[in-house]
């Protein structure tokens, strides 16, 4: 079964949200209102709500090495488009954490980088070796 998420978040601005979802990620604008947005995220749904600041205590965790937000989320691309992707926004001076490559060596081995939208939320995007791996668990 093939299936798209959706992922409903609160945001400070509509329009901020928009620019940096259409016009830095590339993303394309789907419905929206004077107080609502859905972006067309790879297939998938995202509505912002525009509904003040979402005040969230961010709690970390540790993947081989690396301090990682528990609460984000993301997208999976191919190893194309991951690279385009880091390129652009890097060169856009946002704050692009470094690639990282997960579980090396091993089942579901991946690169990811995470960068922060207008609003506040942590955006990861991954690319894994093997793309049949994104659920192993070996």
């Amino acid at each position: 079964m093939k299936a798209a998420f959706h992922l409903a978040l609160p945001c400070d601005d509509i329009e901020k949200t928009k620019k940096f979802y259409v016009d830095t990620l590339g993303a394309s604008q789907g419905r929206f209102t004077d107080t609502w947005l859905d972006i067309n995220f790879y297939g998938n749904q995202l509505t912002f709500t525009n509904a003040g600041s979402f005040n969230f205590d961010f709690k970390n965790y540790r993947l081989s090495g690396q301090i990682l937000p528990s609460f984000h989320f993301g997208i999976i691309v191919d190893a194309e488009t991951w690279g385009k992707l880091y390129t652009k926004l890097f060169s856009m001076n946002l704050e692009v954490t470094t690639e990282v490559t997960f579980l090396e060596n091993k089942a579901g081995e991946h690169i990811s980088f995470f960068v922060t939208d207008p609003d506040g939320y942590i955006v990861e995007f991954k690319s894994f070796k093997e793309a049949g791996e994104v659920f192993t668990n070996e």
